[in-house]
């Protein structure tokens, strides 16, 4: 019997430590389920924005049904590229999620000649969240209703004409830059740290024309202080559906007809466990009322995709938001 006992307990030890040496080889995401601590969302923009506001309600309802918090923090600076190289640089364990615009996650690789990380390689795409059409306001005192009214205007008023944006390399900037080089506007770009001191600035009369997310224009379309003359993408905003499209009115330039997008992206190399369940909790917050409310209310139009069609989506637009930087001659060295 005590003969039976050794062998037992040598075997049980033995299997014990085979157990331990292979888990000891494995990474850390996979000893423990995921998710088993906080998440953080990563927003390269300032806090109140329309990207920030969805980051929150969407981390909201993820977390419960992920089962963990998910904190969103803000690192705004350098056009969205300072919180975008902190996810790109991160550890691809799934506890740090970037959740920004088309702009530091797409445009900015062929605005800057230089920048501290290449999205296409340092980033895995998960999910298209939204896409992201803008409004094109003018002041209440310019003589336009429509866009080719609008471009006839700015065509006659060379080097008269102020358009603002939220920085450079945004949608409001090359949107702008394109109008003025296609009209022969020779317009007047003014940068703003933000859409709100953009709008207050137009508001004020210091610009005459920009183009901005719903979310910031809205209130002063419905009060009369801003004058809306149309919106980008090719389908109309929930939030505004009296307002045609720019397409609509029979200007289908690419510049206008594209829409940049809200997305989500993990570093590159997070495993697939992780992003299958990453997906799953999107896919469960998507259902959730409160957030397609806030998607509507911000102007964005829900996608919700998987990491595949999100892949694909972005390789469709590339070509578009290249051709547009150069056409608005806006690199930056």
């Amino acid at each position: 019997m005590d003969q039976f006992h050794t062998h037992r307990r040598r075997l049980m030890a033995a299997t014990a430590a085979a157990v331990g040496s292979s888990l000891a080889g494995l990474p850390v995401w996979a000893k423990a389920a995921y998710p088993n601590k906080p998440i953080r969302f990563i927003v390269p923009f300032n806090p109140g924005g329309a990207t920030d506001i969805v980051a929150r309600v969407l981390g909201e309802a993820m977390s419960k049904q992920l089962g963990q918090p998910i904190v969103v923090e803000n690192k705004a600076g350098a056009a969205g590229m300072l919180g975008t190289d902190q996810i790109a640089k991160a550890a691809p364990d799934g506890y740090n999620v970037l959740v920004s615009l088309s702009t530091s996650m797409l445009i900015n690789q062929y605005l800057y000649t230089k920048m501290a990380y290449n999205p296409q390689k340092d980033l895995l795409l998960l999910s298209e969240l939204a896409s992201a059409p803008v409004t094109l306001v003018v002041h209440p005192s310019v003589p336009a209703n429509n866009m080719q009214e609008l471009l006839a205007w700015v065509k006659a008023n060379k080097g008269k004409v102020s358009y603002g944006s939220w920085g450079v390399g945004s949608y409001a900037h090359l949107g702008g830059a394109y109008m003025s080089k296609t009209m022969g506007a020779d317009m007047s770009h003014v940068a703003y740290r933000g859409e709100a001191p953009m709008i207050q600035e137009l508001i004020g009369g210091q610009l005459q024309l920009c183009f901005s997310s719903a979310q910031n224009t809205k209130p002063f379309i419905d009060n009369g202080r801003l004058k809306v003359i149309g919106v980008t993408g090719k389908t109309r905003m929930a939030v505004l559906p009296q307002v045609p499209t720019i397409y609509e009115q029979g200007v289908t330039d690419d510049a206008y007809a594209i829409a940049g997008f809200v997305g989500m992206a993990l570093p590159a190399g997070t495993p697939k466990e992780v992003v299958d369940a990453l997906s799953a909790a999107i896919q469960h917050a998507a259902q959730d009322p409160k957030v397609k409310e806030r998607m509507d209310g911000a102007g964005f139009l829900p996608v919700f995709s998987s990491p595949d069609a999100f892949a694909k989506t972005y390789a469709q637009a590339a070509p578009v938001w290249k051709s547009l930087v150069e056409l608005a001659e806006a690199k930056v060295d």
